[in-house]
C-alpha cells in the first residue's frame, strides 16, 4: 500500500524545506479570516474601526464601524454603542442602534436595546429585544450614515422611533 522504501532508494532524507513545497496546494492566506478579539477585561471608549471581524468580550462604549466584516458580542460582552457592519451576532448585551448590510443574529443569551436595519434579523427563542426593526434593504445606506453619526440610543426611547412600524400589529 505505502511504499516506505521510496526515500531509502535515492537516500536523501525530507528535509522542512521539501514539505514546504508541497504547500503550493495549501489555501491561500488571503482566504483566512483575521479576528480580534477584546478580552473580558478591556474596556475602550471611543471608535472602533478596522478591515477585520471582531469579537467582543469585554466593554465597549461609543462607535463600532466595521462595514465589510463581522462584529460579534460574547456572552460576557457589554456594549453601549451604534454597530455598523456586514454581520453582528450578538450573544450578550446591546445598547445602541444596530445597522448590518448582511444579517443581525440575536441568540437566546442576547440582551439589545435599540434599533436594527438589515436585510435579514433572527431572533431565537429566549433574546431580549427592545426597540424597532427595519427589514428594508433600501434603508441601509441613509441609516449608516446617520447610526455612526448618532450617540447610542437611550433604551427608554428606542421603542418606537422607526416611522411606518406599528409594533401594536405585530
Amino acid at each position: 500500500m505505502f511504499d516506505r522504501n521510496k526515500n531509502k532508494s535515492t537516500g536523501t532524507p525530507i528535509t522542512d524545506r521539501d514539505s514546504a513545497d508541497t504547500s503550493a496546494s495549501a489555501p491561500s492566506h488571503s482566504n483566512v479570516r483575521n479576528v480580534a478579539m477584546i478580552g473580558p477585561s478591556i474596556i475602550i471608549k471611543g471608535e472602533v474601526t478596522g478591515d477585520e471581524d471582531i469579537l467582543i468580550e469585554g466593554r465597549v462604549e461609543g462607535v463600532i464601524h466595521l462595514n465589510d466584516n463581522q462584529v460579534s458580542i460574547g456572552k460576557s460582552g457589554d456594549v453601549s454603542a451604534n454597530i455598523l457592519a456586514r454581520v453582528i451576532k450578538i450573544d450578550g448585551a446591546v445598547a445602541g442602534d444596530i445597522c448590518a448590510a448582511e444579517k443581525v443574529l440575536i441568540s437566546k443569551s442576547g440582551n439589545v436595546s435599540g434599533n436594527i436595519v438589515a436585510p435579514r434579523v433572527m431572533l431565537e427563542d429566549g433574546a431580549i429585544f427592545k426597540g424597532s426593526i427595519d427589514m428594508d434593504p433600501a434603508a441601509i445606506a441613509p441609516a449608516d450614515a446617520s447610526i455612526t453619526s448618532q450617540q447610542p440610543a437611550n433604551s427608554a426611547a428606542t421603542h418606537a422611533t422607526s416611522p411606518g412600524l406599528d409594533l401594536k400589529s405585530v
